[in-house]
């Protein structure tokens, strides 16, 4: 029945995309947020690039979050909130937004992993750390790989990276999902339908988890909003375009990165390639990114120059895939652990 729904043009989908953005922005007019102030850098069809913070000689940041949703998760309230921690520390921050790619572009993962992080870098002026989280992080690590010179320490937080063994949900969600063939007929995949088969392949990570949050936040008026806020953010769910998705799934399904077969833009991609100093954070309860999805990657790094942290979990976090960038604990536990590796380097 999945396989079928993604051979057509998903209008039902698409329409409840606008549906749950309008639901979205009214209920802004309730849970109205504070995001950091930051100045548009650049922009251009496929990205805008976001500047928070003072110039100066700190190293810059360049946070490269997930490319179906938008990146104030990074930026959820002041005191939970990655891009001020990180100006507090006194890095200069900036923050990539993926928007609509260019119609004339073939929108896989050679632009999506590779030209467009060039170019916010080249906008930057000079090599960054670059973090990312989720499929953020995986294109962050593909571009470390076949750009070394352009980063100077990886930041990756619930990245899949690995797909040889137990990957959790991303396993069930290929499974699935239709050969890559039939995946690049459509004209782009409706973050309502993403999210249908996040829910198929994890009802444990993407609704029980919820619930169970909800309730366990209902008598923490803290925990309570910010779970509302996570929820908010969820209803912002854009299309991915048709080439992009099967690239994904195509190198989730062969392993590609870690085997060394990915081509991106006729360069071959592979994590024993990646020289950067590495900061990789699991959480051993993922189902979504479980712990064997990212720590083989990090054994074939050269001279094994990595360090793994582990996230603990949180109540108030409405999805744990995030609680690394919203929680309470992480922010008071891990986040400084973080920030000192980054002062380090």
């Amino acid at each position: 029945m999945v396989s079928a729904a993604l051979t057509n043009e998903f209008v039902g989908f698409t329409v409840a995309d606008g549906l749950r953005r309008f639901y979205g922005e009214a209920l802004d007019l309730w849970l109205a947020r504070s995001e950091t102030p930051s100045e548009l850098v650049l922009e251009r069809p496929g990205i805008r690039l976001r500047y928070y913070g003072k110039d100066g000689n700190h190293p810059p940041l360049l946070i490269v979050p997930a490319p179906i949703k938008k990146p104030y998760i990074w930026d959820l309230t002041p005191a939970l909130s990655v891009v001020s921690r990180c100006l507090q520390a006194s890095l200069r921050v900036y923050v990539l937004e993926w928007g609509q790619a260019p119609e004339d572009a073939q929108a896989g993962i050679t632009l999506y992993a590779d030209k467009l992080i060039l170019e916010c870098i080249e906008t930057i002026g000079e090599p960054v750390v670059l973090a990312g989280h989720s499929l953020g992080g995986t294109f962050a690590a593909i571009f470390t790989s076949l750009r070394p010179e352009y980063v100077r320490a990886l930041l990756l937080l619930e990245a899949p990276l690995s797909f040889a063994g137990d990957t959790g949900a991303i396993a069930a969600l290929i499974r699935i999902v239709p050969s890559t063939n039939t995946l690049r007929q459509a004209s782009g995949y409706p973050g309502t339908l993403l999210n249908a088969l996040s829910l198929t392949a994890s009802p444990e990570s993407f609704l029980w988890w919820r619930w169970r949050d909800r309730l366990a936040s209902a008598w923490d008026p803290v925990a309570l909003r910010t779970h509302l806020l996570v929820e908010r953010w969820t209803l912002d769910e854009y299309a991915m375009p048709s080439d992009l998705f099967a690239d994904v799934i195509d190198l989730y399904r062969k392993d590609r990165f870690m085997r060394g077969s990915l081509d991106v833009g006729g360069k071959m991609a592979a994590a024993r390639n990646v020289a950067a100093p590495v900061l990789a954070v699991v959480d051993p309860e993922s189902d979504v990114v479980p712990p064997s999805s990212v720590v083989p990657f990090l054994d074939v790094l050269p001279g094994h120059n990595w360090t793994l942290l582990h996230y603990e979990g949180d109540t108030g976090i409405a999805l744990r895939h995030v609680g690394i960038l919203v929680g309470r604990n992480a922010h008071r536990t891990l986040w400084p652990e973080i920030l000192a590796w980054l002062g380090e380097r």
